[in-house]
C-alpha cells in the first residue's frame, strides 16, 4: 500500500509556489530619495512675440522676424528689436502701426431685449447685455457703440478693435434703421421738418429718410440715418414734444434682424464681415 507522502503545516510538500512570491523585490538603498512623477506643465501666460505677431494672422513666424529686427513693431508703446522678445497676452502689440490680437477676431450680432445696457463695467446697476453674449465666444467681446436700456434691436460684439473703433468714428457713416413708436400721432409738419433735417442741441442732424409705418398708425414711424450721436432719434422727436415710447434698431451697418428673435444672438458671416470691412 503506497505511503501518502508528508504533510508539513497542514500543505503538501512538491506543490509550487505561488507566482507572486517568486517576484523579487527591486533593491533600493536605505535612505534613497523617492522617485518623483514629473509635474504636467500649465500653460504660459508668455508666448514669443513673433508666435504673438503670427497667431494674429498678419504673416508668418520668420516674416514677423524680419518686421521685428527693423523695428516695426511696437509692445507697450515701445519698439521691440530683440530676437526671442516674450509678450504676455495683456499687452499692446502694434505691428506696422496697426494694433493686433493672437485672438481669434469674432462678430457677433444680438437682437438685444429691453431693460440690458451696454455696460462693459463688471459692477453695474442694471443687467448688460454683455451677459447675453457671454457663451458667443471664449475671447471677450466688446458692444459696438451703445444702445440705451430702454432700445431693442441690433448690436454688434467683436473683439476686433481696429473694426470697432471704424464703426464708431464720428466720420464714418453707418447707417442705422429705427421703428419709432411715440405718444401720439405725428403731425405732418412736424414729419417734414424732421425730413428736412431737424436742429438738435444746436447741430444739424442729417435724415437719410422718414416715413409712416404702412398699415399702422400715424404714432408709427421707420427713421434711416448716419449719425453716432447718442441717443439721438429720442432727442429728435423730443424736440417737437414727442415721448418716444417704444425705440427698436431694425438695420445696422446693412445688417437686419431677420431670423433673429429678441434675445438671441448670431456669428456673422464672411461676407457680411467682408463687407463691414469695406465700409
Amino acid at each position: 500500500m503506497a505511503k501518502e507522502p508528508e504533510k508539513r503545516g497542514g500543505k503538501r510538500e512538491g506543490k509550487s509556489k505561488s507566482k507572486d512570491i517568486l517576484k523579487k523585490k527591486k533593491f533600493v538603498p536605505k535612505g534613497a530619495p523617492k522617485k518623483q512623477a514629473p509635474k504636467p506643465k500649465g500653460p504660459s501666460d508668455e508666448i514669443r512675440l513673433n508666435k504673438y505677431i503670427a497667431n494674429s494672422g498678419m504673416c508668418s513666424r520668420r516674416e514677423a522676424d524680419l518686421y521685428i529686427s527693423t523695428g516695426q513693431v511696437q509692445v507697450n508703446g515701445q519698439v521691440v528689436t530683440e530676437m526671442g522678445h516674450k509678450v504676455k497676452l495683456t499687452d499692446e502689440v502694434k505691428f506696422d502701426g496697426r494694433r493686433i490680437s493672437p485672438e481669434k477676431k469674432e462678430y457677433v450680432l444680438l437682437n438685444k431685449p429691453k431693460g440690458f445696457d451696454t455696460s462693459t463695467k463688471e459692477e453695474t446697476l442694471h443687467k448688460s447685455a454683455m451677459g447675453l453674449v457671454a457663451n458667443a465666444s471664449k475671447y471677450k467681446l466688446v458692444p459696438v457703440g451703445r444702445l440705451q436700456r430702454n432700445t431693442t434691436g441690433l448690436l454688434l460684439f467683436t473683439n476686433d478693435h481696429d473694426m470697432q473703433k471704424k464703426l464708431t468714428d464720428t466720420g464714418l457713416m453707418i447707417r442705422k434703421i429705427y421703428q419709432v413708436s411715440l405718444d401720439k400721432n405725428l403731425k405732418y409738419e412736424d414729419f417734414q421738418k424732421i425730413e428736412e433735417g431737424p436742429t438738435v442741441e444746436g447741430k444739424k442732424v442729417r435724415i437719410d429718410a422718414v416715413s409712416y409705418v404702412e398699415n399702422a398708425p400715424k404714432s408709427e414711424i421707420g427713421i434711416q440715418l448716419s449719425s453716432n450721436r447718442n441717443n439721438i432719434v429720442r432727442k429728435i422727436f423730443e424736440s417737437f414734444s414727442y415721448d418716444v415710447i417704444k425705440l427698436d434698431r431694425v438695420s445696422y451697418a446693412g445688417l437686419t434682424k431677420k431670423d433673429l428673435p429678441r434675445g438671441h444672438w448670431r456669428h456673422l458671416t464672411k461676407q457680411e464681415v467682408i463687407n463691414l470691412g469695406m465700409m
